[in-house]
């Protein structure tokens, strides 16, 4: 790419906002000192800040040079750009030196820098107006759906800019962390969300603000079952508000697992034609004001994507304080890529990092069931292991916590632990592992605590 390429320029930065001579200034003042690389940047961390693919290229290729403590000039660098192909895209090496006669001093490459960060901003705020105006134009997206990715890109865009302005030494929290470790000696760990499950409790401490926990098993032995539990504990014991997406279950279906585990009426029973006994109408009245007025949001979309999932959870969010999102389950999520098969993997991976993202964003511990291959199933033991997990590693890399459902009465009838179950935590990243033995109760839909058998 020669500087003949950008002749179009000035008609197209009428429309998008970018500064060229401040991006020249910046990367000029850069081949000049390494104090204004320093400077530089610390302001721009994304090379796309840049208007100018080639300038984005060369501000990579002076930043890669200048993290391997090596020097920068025009010649080591045109040097750089020759081997990786990109010195003829960016104007050759006299574009180079061109930059550096665009410099009127390299103390003022701080200045250049902020011109060109603040245009970066302009013009993502721009790009997210243009998407929104598109979903209006095409009619692809409801009014809400629309309001909420537009507010969510503004405050990613705020949040991006005000990073910077936080004072990173050790010492500037230092009295905040002093405090904060006090408090945990003498009143313990703030405790997250509760399971219901004493021995699971006892080893986490709660389900915690911002954690990825992924609930992982083979199909029907229970994963679901026990993502219902979780939440009717949370909802209906705790009174936290929380929610549900079911991308397999009905609503109806939901209810009805809720009402079994919570009324203790088999399933069966609610399922068929008169199978409701004068006892199971007794209990099921009991504990129906507890069901009907828990702050539990049900969810049921085949089609969930994760801008659905993202936009639901803002919405709530903005309504009562949200505590808990459970998603059932993650391999069912349609993403970017649904369709090409050999991308599956990048797609489960995406999924994957991005329900992380939205559990740091709200705040709140998000729940994924996730489904494992055959391997554990080609064992003596049949004991899942993290391995298992399908299709992505990504899902292992980006969780918490893992908790892996065994139960032996799934492959064995006869096993002398029937009606026994594992939580397998394989992975705890802020505690240890161990296996908590349960109770499966499964014509009442639920897990329970043993002593409770």
């Amino acid at each position: 790419m020669t500087h003949d390429d950008y002749a179009d320029e000035p008609q197209r930065e009428g429309r998008t906002p970018a500064d060229i001579p401040a991006e020249m200034g910046a990367l000029g003042a850069m081949l000049l000192s390494r104090d204004a690389i320093a400077d530089v940047t610390e302001i721009i961390k994304n090379p796309a800040d840049f208007y100018r693919p080639a300038h984005q290229t060369v501000f990579l290729a002076i930043r890669a040079r200048y993290n391997d403590g090596a020097p920068v000039d025009p010649i080591v660098l045109a040097d750089d750009l020759t081997k990786s192909g990109d010195l003829t895209r960016i104007g050759g090496a006299p574009y180079l030196h061109h930059l550096i006669q665009q410099v009127a001093s390299p103390a003022h490459a701080q200045i250049y820098a902020d011109i060109v960060r603040e245009k970066a901003v302009l013009r993502n705020l721009q790009s997210a107006c243009h998407r929104t105006l598109h979903g209006i134009a095409d009619g692809t997206g409801e009014t809400g759906e629309l309001l909420d990715d537009l507010r969510a890109e503004v405050d990613g865009i705020v949040d991006d800019t005000s990073r910077g302005d936080q004072d990173t030494l050790i010492g500037a929290d230092g009295e905040d962390f002093l405090e904060e470790l006090e408090n945990l000696q003498k009143n313990g760990p703030a405790r997250g969300v509760l399971t219901g499950f004493t021995d699971f409790d006892l080893l986490t401490n709660g389900l915690q603000p911002g954690q990825l926990i992924v609930i992982a098993a083979r199909p029907a032995i229970g994963k679901s079952t026990l993502g219902v539990d979780i939440v009717r504990h949370a909802t209906m014991r705790q009174g936290l508000p929380a929610v549900f997406f079911s991308l397999e279950m009905s609503r109806t279906e939901l209810k009805m697992k809720i009402a079994s585990a919570q009324a203790r009426v088999p399933m069966h029973h609610l399922q068929s034609q008169s199978g409701m006994t004068d006892d199971d109408w007794a209990r099921l009245a009991k504990v129906w004001p507890m069901i009907n007025g828990a702050p539990l949001d049900i969810v049921d979309d085949p089609g969930l994507t994760l801008t659905k999932i993202r936009s639901h959870c803002r919405r709530i969010a903005r309504k009562r304080d949200l505590s808990l999102v459970v998603v059932d389950y993650l391999q069912l999520m349609e993403g970017e890529l649904t369709g090409r098969s050999e991308n599956r993997q990048q797609e489960v991976a995406k999924i994957s990092r991005s329900l992380k993202k939205l559990a740091a964003e709200l705040q709140v511990p998000v729940i994924a069931m996730s489904q494992l291959n055959r391997g554990a199933e080609q064992r003596t033991d049949k004991k899942p292991l993290l391995s298992d997990l399908r299709e992505s590693g990504a899902i292992e890399q980006d969780a918490n916590m893992v908790i892996l459902l065994h139960r032996e009465d799934a492959y064995d009838r006869d096993s002398p632990r029937a009606g026994e179950a594992d939580f397998i935590v394989a992975k705890n990243r802020g505690g240890p592992t161990a296996t908590i033995t349960t109770a499966f109760q499964g014509h009442y839909s639920r897990f329970v605590d043993m002593a409770q058998t």
